[in-house]
């Protein structure tokens, strides 16, 4: 597959976003274009939303910084319940390009973010793991209320 094509002056066609394991595969590329001209296929680093786009108050990369940050502060506030990891379970794929899988424990399973290393990795003061525990299957809605059940009986 040729990643460059001569018509790249040109717009392109968006074909898909690549998601989950997915990514491992496209060499942790996001999303895939088509030439319009010749029909080459294009992966690209970024997914087709783009973080600068706003729904009038916030950006997604705005939204994305806010999650990091406070989860970090969960996290480093339960350093006995999180942890982080540079690689998937064992056995696992292996990491997105870039990223890392940082983790809490709670009565209800564990909840999980990915993160890009720079500059994420060090507002994390947890625990380093060898390999992330193996995904239990939540969904980012059980996560989140996975992360709000630390919060009972205080």
């Amino acid at each position: 597959m040729k990643l460059f094509c001569k018509h790249l002056d040109k717009p392109l066609e968006f074909v898909q976003n690549i998601t989950a394991d997915e990514t491992n595969m496209a060499g942790g590329k996001r999303s895939v274009w088509r030439c319009k001209d010749c029909g080459k296929i294009i992966l690209r680093s970024t997914p087709f939303v783009q973080g600068k786009v706003s729904d009038g108050y916030h950006t997604f990369d705005e939204l994305y910084h806010h999650r990091a940050i406070l989860f970090s502060v969960i996290c480093n506030a339960h350093p006995d319940l999180a942890w982080k990891s540079k690689r998937h379970h064992e056995g696992g794929g292996p990491m997105y390009n870039g990223m890392f899988i940082v983790g809490i424990e709670t009565p209800e399973g564990h909840a999980t973010y990915h993160y890009d290393i720079d500059p994420y990795w060090d507002l994390f003061r947890v625990k380093e793991l060898e390999y992330a525990p193996k995904w239990d299957g939540h969904t980012p809605e059980q996560a989140i209320n996975r992360i709000y059940g630390l919060t009972k009986g205080r």
